[in-house]
């Protein structure tokens, strides 16, 4: 029987981790800690920790601000655990999660794994939206938590377990942020450890609440691809581009409408029909019109988000 560690950074969120303890308390699989790091917040979360001291092997750390990468290896320098889970503060877990986790390891083990992220029925049609647009095999989100895929699965924070000697022999996160998850999937997978995903490890992900502040995050996420590829240059490939090209297909349409009418008609009749089909699939997937329309927004500004995100990023952008 495997001894887990959940190691949790967390920056003002006190509410979302309440949620998260609560549904921790809930895993019908009970060989595990948690490790809360604070990382600077000016919301500390002390207080809802405490209110699970009961429920929870739970341990609290309050430290500065070093950026989510560093305080996960914070936690793992801390934490017991033959596996170590980072999670992140916005997210819930189903009660069999852990369950799945250590029966997976027991059919085929595995140094490094990931879980598949999805939408709770209590999310919010923008939060479905998003989670729609990060997720659909029809997005470029859609690339992740599949086992189909095109090459080796990397696992992404926001849902990651790692084995003690990963942990040891890797030295966890070189980057606070902007990337720090990409590099440390790929450092793991580079240095030979067995890395897979737990479809049945899955995690509903609340994400961002508005699409402003989701265009942000795509916009940051499109940056940090960048930043990845000064540290793993063979890493960026044809499909990371999509987006670029789609924005530049999107702006090339007015200009050929102008001086190529009958190119510019089929470009336009291109992108129309491709986010009649993100309405449509979003729709009979969430069972819902509002969700399917909000849907083909969230599509469109993600992908423009990061595209603007990778050529600030190109251009040696700060912030």
């Amino acid at each position: 029987m495997r001894f887990y560690s959940f190691i949790i950074p967390v920056y003002n969120r006190p509410q979302e981790v309440a949620e998260l303890l609560d549904s921790l308390s809930r895993q019908t699989y009970r060989h595990f800690e948690v490790l809360i790091v604070e990382d600077g917040s000016t919301l500390p979360c002390k207080e809802v920790t405490a209110a699970y001291s009961r429920q929870l092997d739970i341990r609290y750390f309050a430290k500065p601000n070093s950026g989510q990468g560093l305080s996960r290896n914070y936690g793992f320098a801390r934490a017991k655990g033959d596996y170590l889970i980072v999670l992140d503060s916005d997210c819930l877990l189903p009660p069999h999660y852990l369950q799945a986790v250590e029966d997976h390891l027991n059919r085929e083990p595995l140094d490094a794994f990931g879980g598949p992220d999805r939408a709770h029925d209590s999310f919010t049609p923008v939060q479905k939206a998003i989670n729609y647009a990060m997720t659909s095999v029809l997005s470029t989100g859609g690339i992740r938590g599949r086992k189909k895929q095109a090459g080796p699965y990397h696992p992404r924070s926001f849902n990651m377990g790692i084995s003690r000697q990963v942990y040891e022999q890797t030295g966890g996160y070189i980057l606070p942020r902007k990337g720090e998850d990409i590099e440390f999937s790929i450092r793991i997978i580079k240095q030979g450890f067995k890395v897979g995903l737990i479809e049945d490890a899955y995690v509903y992900h609340k994400r961002r609440t508005s699409l402003r502040q989701f265009f942000r995050q795509l916009h940051f996420f499109g940056r940090a691809r960048i930043n990845v590829g000064r540290y793993h240059p063979d890493e960026i490939r044809l499909v990371h581009l999509f987006p670029l090209f789609f924005l530049a297909g999107m702006l090339a349409i007015p200009l050929l409408w102008l001086w190529q009418p009958q190119l510019g008609q089929v470009l336009a009749a291109g992108y129309g029909l491709y986010l009649v089909l993100i309405g449509v699939h979003a729709t009979w997937q969430n069972r819902s019109v509002r969700v399917g329309l909000l849907a083909v927004v969230a599509v469109v500004m993600m992908l423009v988000a990061y595209a603007l995100g990778m050529v600030q990023e190109v251009l040696g952008g700060k912030g």
